[in-house]
């Protein structure tokens, strides 16, 4: 009995004990602040971890995404600069995750994979078509995998070590999460609710101010500053993380100021009506994958000339508002003779705004007898091009899903087998036709011998690699060259009057071609040019616009695509309200409207336009009708686009 009394009395001297001592010892053993037992301060030394897993994870977000130590130190050591917000917003990120997960720090297996991925994927863009990683960009992710056959055959050795990298990534992930659960106590309920009470208000605040299109009081103390014309600076300037989220608002259009049904009934009218010749001619347009003269490179010679036919029958030349990718978006101004400069950077109309039927030029020379049809020997679901030209008023659209088994030269189509395939359903309709075809031969990129039988020399100061890739690009655009002399031949002895339209969606992927011949000081152009000089430099293609009653157009001088519409009509005989009314008003005043540049015919340049505060009432006119027929009431649709009155659709985005 005295044992037990004994033992009873050390009991409750230990219950008496821990009651004395309640408050703090709940707080080192109780996980909801900090699982390590016998610790001071669990509360601190959970935030103070918390803040320093976060700074080191957005330090080595930015190393990755900069690829400049100096730099990204650089970024942090200004107090001032936005680095010091994102740390703040990961933490709670992190702590906010913890509740949900339910033990502590485990949301950086979580959050860390997920963020350092991007990273190295918005570095790898950067590198290769010179824009940040955007929100959309996920939208064609499905593209990217689509292309990965030919990046492996182009690095293979770098292929393998990603895949080895991924696997073992993944094997410590789940070795590392299991671990965890099994090592580190359970959060309490109390500690879960104590987290999301401090994390969720102060991240949804946040949410709230990273509206680019609304000042916000406390998002310009904080000094971040949406810079949306100039990317590639803003995420130098706001850090990866937060130009990436002020990105994600460029889903939505904004509604342009004085939009309204008077404002579109005040935009002055031609008196330019739809017409087309009693003789309808056939209008075939071949858009060039990455068509461009690659003997402008510094110290290139090829041997012979790629592209003579070009040459002889050249137009002009297309200014590609991008830069070695993002083909969507030159068939959309193209086709529908609207403006990405008008759109938020970085969006891909395709993807995002194409929504429900759009006026285009297959609408317009459908409603007037034609058989609208566009080619691509690839997928349809590429760019989403089977929906958007469902959308554009094509009467079908043939891929690599309808097409016939078509000729490979190197991995890829044949231009010489789609341009077959142009001729054969031509010669076969007794109807009018438009033809909107995408070659897909030379795509990106452009690894060394591509074809095993190439006619082609290149001589040029660069490294044996460079000048391989070069070689595989040059018989790429020979072939190219050689289709359109093929089609220009064919209809010269046609008695249907056709006219052909050929042109390169933009400068071609060659990387460090660019850098060895002195071309460009990195594997891309910039988005924002120094001068218009080298903003045409980097962005201009050949342009060839043909008839056989006329032959070539010709001194048409560099043009924007959205005014392709206007050329290619004129040269057919065919008027339009829009396409040759508008836009021949347009191109009176304008040859390039470009997000970040507007040229005149006489050569007058207005860089950063969009950011003056008085703006060319013209240029004003041209965003309100594109707004209005892609996202608004559709006011202007009987003046200016009379083919879709009877067939609107409510936007559907």
């Amino acid at each position: 009995m005295t044992r037990l009394s004994l033992g009873g009395e050390v009991r409750v001297a230990k219950s008496s004990k821990r009651a004395g001592r309640a408050a703090p010892q709940f707080l080192e053993d109780d996980p909801s602040t900090g699982y390590l037992p016998g610790r001071t301060w669990p509360v601190v030394r959970y935030g103070l971890i918390s803040l320093a897993i976060a700074a080191v994870l957005v330090f080595a977000i930015e190393l990755i995404v900069r690829g400049d130590f100096a730099g990204t130190v650089s970024f942090f050591l200004q107090p001032l600069k936005p680095g010091w917000t994102t740390i703040v917003v990961f933490a709670l990120i992190l702590i906010g995750l913890d509740a949900v997960l339910g033990r502590s720090h485990q949301s950086l297996m979580i959050v860390a994979p997920l963020t350092l991925s991007l990273a190295f994927v918005g570095h790898q863009k950067s590198h290769y078509l010179g824009d940040p990683l955007y929100p959309t960009d996920f939208l064609y992710a499905r593209q990217i995998f689509a292309l990965l056959p030919l990046l492996v055959r182009d690095r293979p050795m770098t292929a393998l070590a990603m895949v080895a990298g991924i696997v073992a990534g993944l094997s410590l992930l789940v070795y590392g999460w299991r671990l965890w659960r099994r090592k580190v106590p359970s959060l309490s309920h109390k500690g879960r609710i104590a987290r999301l009470t401090l994390a969720v208000p102060l991240l949804a605040f946040f949410v709230s101010i990273m509206d680019y299109a609304t000042f916000s009081w406390t998002r310009d103390r904080l000094q971040i500053i949406p810079i949306m014309w100039d990317q590639k600076e803003n995420y130098a300037s706001n850090g990866f993380a937060l130009a990436f989220a002020l990105n994600v608002p460029m889903a939505h259009v904004s509604v342009p100021a004085g939009y309204s049904d008077k404002a579109i009934a005040a935009i002055g009218r031609s008196d330019v009506t739809a017409s087309v010749p009693d003789e309808k001619p056939d209008i075939i347009v071949v858009m060039s994958e990455s068509f461009w003269d690659p003997t402008k490179l510094p110290g290139v010679t090829i041997t012979p000339d790629p592209i003579p036919n070009v040459r002889a029958l050249r137009s002009g030349s297309m200014f590609s508002p991008e830069f070695g990718g993002m083909t969507a978006n030159i068939e959309f101004e193209a086709l529908t003779g609207f403006s990405n400069a008008f759109l938020p950077a970085g969006s891909i109309p395709y993807q995002q705004y194409v929504r429900a039927p759009t006026p285009s030029l297959a609408t317009f020379l459908k409603s007037e007898g034609y058989q609208a049809r566009a080619i691509h020997p690839g997928t349809n679901w590429f760019w989403n091009r089977g929906t958007v030209y469902a959308d554009f008023g094509f009467n079908d659209f043939k891929s690599e899903e309808t097409l016939p088994p078509m000729k490979k030269r190197g991995p890829l189509a044949s231009d010489a087998a789609m341009t077959d395939e142009i001729i054969s359903e031509a010669d076969a309709s007794d109807e009018p036709v438009f033809f909107f075809a995408v070659s897909l031969q030379n795509h990106g990129p452009y690894e060394p011998n591509r074809y095993y039988n190439p006619t082609h020399t290149v001589q040029a100061p660069i490294g044996q690699w460079a000048r391989d890739s070069l070689l595989s690009y040059a018989e790429g655009s020979a072939d190219a060259d050689r289709g359109l002399e093929r089609l220009v031949e064919w209809a010269k002895k046609r008695s249907r009057p056709t006219v052909i339209a050929f042109f390169g969606d933009h400068l071609p992927p060659l990387g460090p071609v660019y850098v060895e011949t002195g071309f460009l000081k990195d594997n891309v152009a910039p988005r924002k040019e120094a001068s218009a000089d080298a903003a045409l430099l980097h962005h201009e293609t050949p342009l060839i616009i043909w008839s056989n009653r006329t032959g070539p157009a010709r001194d048409m001088g560099t043009v924007s695509p959205a005014f392709l519409p206007y050329h290619i009509l004129k040269t057919a005989g065919i008027s339009h309200p829009y396409y040759t009314g508008f836009l021949g008003e347009m191109r009176e005043r304008y040859r390039v409207v470009d997000r970040n540049l507007l040229l005149t015919p006489t050569g007058e340049a207005t860089a950063d336009w969009s950011r003056q505060k008085e703006i060319d009432p013209a240029i004003r006119d041209f965003r309100l009708l594109q707004y209005d027929m892609m996202f608004g009431k559709r006011h202007a649709a009987p003046d200016f686009f009379p083919e879709t009155v009877d067939k609107v659709v409510a936007h559907t985005s």
